[in-house]
């Protein structure tokens, strides 16, 4: 397996981290808004696809995804194939909701998606872990950043900027692991 534990834990410090995490004011984080056009390339995070699907995403971001280079992640291919097993196929607008994200899935090209190999994987483990504890989630809500954590770091794996609207959740991961690089940006 290409992980090493001990230089994980000496890289992330989890038992450094003993503060809540708070999330940073806007003036502090990066915006798409503030973007330059061209720039590395971009990982998408599952909002990005739901929000260009329903007509949310802002001009900047519309634009964005035309002037750079687009990645795509299995971890945002799960979340987008979830709902053809979670939607009622009885309920009138099933079928006219899941032919879009069909589309969507159909036309990402296989050389652009890829897989967070194991090191990221088992690294998102410690960073969502870290983030469960300094935030005092009950043991019972087991992994709830985890998909996050994982884009975030597959992205810096990648040499990549992760694309999001989850605000709160991207900053408190980019707080972690401060190498990582984000945009930012709020649904229209």
């Amino acid at each position: 397996m290409a992980f090493d534990l001990a230089e994980s834990l000496r890289r992330l410090k989890p038992e450094k981290r003993t503060r809540p995490l708070t999330r940073r004011s806007d003036q502090e984080l990066p915006f798409v808004d503030l973007a330059q056009g061209f720039g590395p390339p971009l990982l998408l995070d599952t909002t990005v696809y739901i929000d260009v699907l329903q007509g949310r995403a802002p001009t900047e971001v519309a634009d964005l995804l035309r002037l750079r280079l687009i990645n795509h992640s299995t971890v945002a291919l799960g979340e987008l194939t979830h709902l053809f097993g979670r939607l009622d196929p009885s309920h009138a607008n099933t079928k006219s909701t899941l032919r879009p994200i069909k589309g969507v899935i159909n036309d990402i090209p296989p050389h652009r998606l890829s897989t967070p190999p194991a090191e990221v994987i088992a690294e998102a483990g410690i960073v969502t872990g870290i983030m469960a504890r300094l935030n005092g989630l009950p043991k019972t809500d087991k992994q709830p950043f985890m998909n996050d954590v994982t884009l975030f770091l597959q992205a810096l794996k990648m040499g990549c900027t992760l694309l999001s609207r989850n605000i709160t959740d991207i900053d408190l991961i980019g707080q972690l692991v401060p190498t990582g690089r984000m945009l930012l940006y709020r649904a229209s």
